[in-house]
Formats: C-alpha cells, sequence, structure tokens
C-alpha cells in the first residue's frame, strides 16, 4: 500500500549539489575558527527545560519537550527533558561539569543543530544549524575578547559569498544605565520593549514603554538612545547630549568605544554602533552582536550573541563568557534558497574513469585506485555504455574531467602505471591529451565543487 508523504514546514533538506553548497560553507566557517584557535566541542542535544526555561521573553514556550511514545503510566506526563534552542545554554553547562578538566580561558566552537518550536516562517526554523564560538575564564574575563569575536566573524565573512553586511554592536550597560539615569526600574522589560523596534516602529514601542508606567519625557528619551548609530566613536557624544548620567552608562559607553575603535582598525566598515541593539535573550550582560545583510536588512539578524557573566556558576566560581553566533540555516535560508547560491557540481567527484566494456572494469578501477590515493575525487562509470553516453553520464553531474583507459595493457597487464594509452577529456573546453595515474592532477579549482550563483551555474 502507498504511504503519502507529507512535508513538515521548518526543516532544511537540501538537494545534492545544494548539500555541497551547505558544506562548503560549513567547512569555510570551521577552517576559520581553527586559524583563530578556537577547538571544537559537540554537546547533546537535550538539556533539562529546568536549565533551558526562563532565558528570555519567548523561551519557555520555544522548547520542543521530550519523552519516549513508550513510556509508562508514570512517565507519560514527563517534560523533564528539552531539546535545546541554542548552544550557549548547554555550553554553559559543559563549562560547569568539566571545569576540573578544561583550560582557562577556554576558547571553543561548536556546530550543531538546534530547535525551536516556533511558527517556521521566512528564516527561521524548527530545526537550524548554528555555528558558535565561546571565550569563557574562571572569575573575570577580559574585555578586549568581545572585540576580537567580531574579527573573527568578519574574517568568516570574508571568504563566503555573503554581500555587504554590518555587525552593529551595542552594551547592555549603555542601555541599563541610561535607563536607570531617568528613574525606570524594569530595566529588562524596557529593553524587551524597545528591542521590537524593527517589528512594531516607534509608535508601538512609545505605547508599550506608556502602557509599562514610562512618562511621555522617558518614552521619548529611550527612542532617542535606540535611534543612535554610528561607524566610529561619536555616538559617545551623542548620548552625552542626551543629558542622562549614571556609573552605569559611563562604563558601556567606555566598553563600547574600545571595541569601536579595534574593529575600525582591523575590519573597517563593517562594525557600527547601534544603540537599539539589545537581544531577546536575559542572560546577556554587556556587549551584544547583531549582523545585518545590507541588501535585505528586513532580513533579521544571521549573526549575533554576547557577553554574559552569570549564566555558568556552580554556587561558587562563576565563569563569565562572551561568544557569537553564525546562524547557518538562516544564512543558506536566504544565500540558497532565495538567491540561487548552489554548488559548482552535485558530486565531489572530478574525474570519471570511463569503463571500455566490462572485461575490463578491473583496468578501470585500477585507475580510479590510483586517482583517489593522491587525493582525487574519482568515480567509475557504472556502466560499459557508448562512451558518448558515459561523457553525458559525467556532464549531468557537472564532473570536468573523464578517463579513457588505453587498450595496450603494457609490459605487466596489470597496475595503471604500467599501461599506455590513456586519455583524459575536459568536459568544458573539449581537449583531450595523453595521461599518467601516477602523477596526472586536475587544475586545483577543479578539484573540489566550489560554490557558484546562478549566472555562474
Amino acid at each position: 500500500m502507498a504511504t503519502k508523504v507529507t512535508p513538515i514546514s521548518g526543516f532544511q533538506e537540501w538537494l545534492p549539489a545544494d548539500r555541497i553548497a551547505e558544506l562548503i560553507v560549513l567547512d569555510t566557517i570551521r577552517e576559520v575558527f581553527e586559524l583563530h584557535g578556537f577547538a571544537s566541542i559537540n554537546t547533546r542535544a537535550m538539556e533539562t527545560v529546568e536549565r533551558l526555561a526562563g532565558q528570555g521573553e519567548d523561551a519557555d514556550k520555544e522548547i520542543y519537550g521530550v519523552r519516549r511514545l513508550a513510556a509508562g503510566d508514570d512517565e507519560a506526563g514527563d517534560t523533564s527533558l528539552g531539546l535545546h534552542f541554542d548552544l550557549t545554554v548547554p555550553f554553559a553547562r559543559y563549562v560547569l561539569e568539566n571545569s576540573g578538566k578544561l583550560t582557562f580561558p577556554f576558547r571553543r566552537y561548536q556546530m550543531q543543530p538546534a530547535w525551536r518550536g516556533e511558527r517556521p516562517q521566512r528564516g527561521r526554523y524548527r530545526e537550524f544549524i548554528q555555528a558558535d564560538i565561546d571565550i569563557v575564564d574562571i572569575g573575570s574575563l577580559p574585555d578586549h575578547y568581545e572585540a576580537e569575536l567580531l574579527l573573527v566573524v568578519a574574517d568568516v565573512f570574508s571568504r563566503l559569498p555573503v554581500g555587504d553586511y554590518t555587525i552593529h554592536v551595542n552594551d547592555r550597560k549603555i542601555c541599563e544605565g541610561f535607563y536607570r539615569g531617568l528613574g525606570i526600574d524594569d530595566v529588562t522589560g524596557t529593553l524587551r520593549i524597545v528591542d521590537k523596534l524593527d517589528k512594531i516602529g516607534a509608535d508601538g514601542v512609545r505605547q508599550l514603554l506608556r502602557e509599562a508606567g514610562c512618562t511621555e519625557q522617558q518614552a521619548a528619551q529611550c527612542l532617542a538612545l535606540a535611534e543612535i548609530s554610528t561607524h566610529d566613536t561619536g555616538f559617545v557624544d551623542r548620548v552625552r547630549a542626551l543629558g542622562v548620567e549614571h556609573e552605569l552608562l559611563d562604563e558601556g559607553l567606555a566598553k563600547l568605544a574600545a571595541i569601536i575603535e579595534v574593529a575600525g582598525e582591523h575590519a573597517p566598515g563593517v562594525v557600527v554602533a547601534d544603540l537599539r541593539s539589545a537581544r531577546g535573550l536575559d542572560y546577556y550582560t554587556g556587549t551584544v552582536y547583531e549582523t545585518l545583510l545590507e541588501r535585505d536588512r528586513g532580513y533579521g539578524s544571521i549573526c549575533s550573541g554576547g557577553r554574559y557573566d552569570a549564566l555558568a556558576t556552580d554556587g561558587k566560581r562563576t565563569f563569565p563568557g562572551v561568544g557569537i553566533s553564525i546562524g547557518v540555516s538562516r544564512l543558506l535560508g536566504k544565500l540558497i534558497t532565495e538567491e540561487g547560491l548552489t554548488a559548482s557540481r552535485e558530486t565531489p567527484a572530478a574525474v570519471l574513469v570511463a569503463v571500455n566494456d566490462e572485461a575490463s572494469r578491473n583496468v578501470s578501477m585500477r585507475v580510479a585506485a590510483a586517482l583517489r590515493a593522491r587525493g582525487i575525487p574519482t568515480l567509475v562509470s557504472p556502466k560499459a555504455a557508448k562512451f558518448g553516453k558515459q561523457i553525458q553520464f559525467a556532464d549531468r553531474r557537472g564532473i570536468p574531467f573523464v578517463w579513457f583507459p588505453g587498450t595496450d595493457p603494457g609490459a605487466s597487464g596489470d597496475g595503471a602505471a604500467d599501461r599506455v594509452g590513456d586519455q583524459v577529456k575536459d568536459l568544458r573546453s573539449g581537449d583531450q591529451v595523453a595521461a599518467d595515474a601516477a602523477s596526472w592532477s586536475p587544475p586545483v579549482a577543479d578539484l573540489r565543487p566550489s560554490l557558484v550563483r546562478p549566472e555562474q551555474a
């Protein structure tokens, strides 16, 4: 009996060429993370709901609970475990459990799926891959790491076809100090409201602030702060001009100014001081980051994170950290799904070895083995069809080269190196030359698939 396939929204399943494109992006991110000295870890998919809950306005209702279908009556209502909705919360738990075995400051990267039980929409998925870097220490964490993470992200994006982007940086101490200087006590609630500015606009935010108990003057000042954005340290004078004073505000302004100065030297034009950025998760305590594509700012952040001072603590020691996360699935939803980015071929193979006839398939297999031994991805033709059909097989998959084994077995009768008469054909140019499997190599650009845009495909 045939079973109807029912699609489930909120998941990315790529065709082969697009999956290769995803892997190229992941490999690029991993390479850059390791170049900057981050070590890889992997954490379990499940955490206790108690640990996951309470990390933000919507965190509780976004958690996927986990239970066994075959659970007994005594377990039927168990909702103690949930799938993690980001990689920072499980990383904090990992640090606590392994603190005696880790060397601090600890620099880690993590590339794993996460899950959120929210309504799937453009750029937002139920299951998604994140690529995170974090630096944690014991007791205190130097501020210079907060600028360093920006430079890592800039290095990643310089190697990927993301187009123009900006990393928007703020410090929650600026917002908290400013709000307290205005006489506002509910800092967290105010942050959450102002964080909705891009979604509901200034009038909507003003109304919510008034409903939360702010005066008209306080609401106006909150909006005035949120409108400040500069590529240099000019934001400091603009905040001072608003006439609000608080020691926490002074601290936040100094920290953010230092970050902007470092970014201006090492990644000019990329980083923006944006005082409306707040991030929705409650564990951030200082610097926060959000990254926007300039051609489509409404798409939302593709890379975000921030400083957290109390997320990891065992009651005696605190492990402050700073982290930033590239939303890989979100980024690829834009680049692949919407803009058509893909790989130059749908298979890793750079060479198809033709088969003259089934009786001589072993000859083709020896050629393939010799090429693979030298790191050249190679596929043997599945059928000893006419050469035209074998060429067509390679061309449809984007394989650039077809190898034609010679018919003279040579002196010994086995081993590709002993044979003569082999030819290799470049399907793009049509050029065909004599080749030896012990020494021939494709151009470096053809050895692995590459990322291509629709106009290049």
